[in-house]
């Protein structure tokens, strides 16, 4: 299964880069910005993109509505990945048409299994 993780902080995206990988059955493609995710998805067309909400210049929302205005990317499962994670904050991402979203921090332990658990794939 393809993931490609988007985040801005560097710490983060490695941390969540390693505990994906973990996974033998991942594969796990990392960047910092929601314009090189863009990029990415249309030419790596992973299984999930795992986005951070939060980013400056082009934010995970934003992000998101290219992804799905774009055909070659519209298909493509997002998940959020937020410390946001108040009622209605929730509310308001998953009215985004998200497969779900990871509450920061996150268990890099279990990472691996809520991604598997949002996408329906076997553990």
């Amino acid at each position: 299964m393809r993931i490609l993780y988007v985040d801005d902080e560097p710490d983060i995206r490695t941390v969540a880069g390693m505990s994906l990988q973990l996974h033998p059955a991942f594969e796990v493609h990392e960047c910092a910005s929601g314009a090189l995710a863009l990029q990415i998805a249309r030419d790596w067309q992973p299984d999930v993109v795992l986005l951070d909400v939060m980013m400056p210049e082009m934010d995970g929302p934003m992000t998101r509505a290219a992804l799905r205005d774009d055909p070659a990317t519209a298909a493509i499962p997002v998940v959020f990945v937020t410390a946001r994670t108040q009622p209605s904050e929730l509310a308001r991402l998953l009215a985004l048409d998200v497969t779900g979203v990871i509450a920061k921090p996150f268990d890099p332990m279990s990472l691996a299994r809520q991604v598997n658990e949002l996408m329906g794939w076997p553990a």
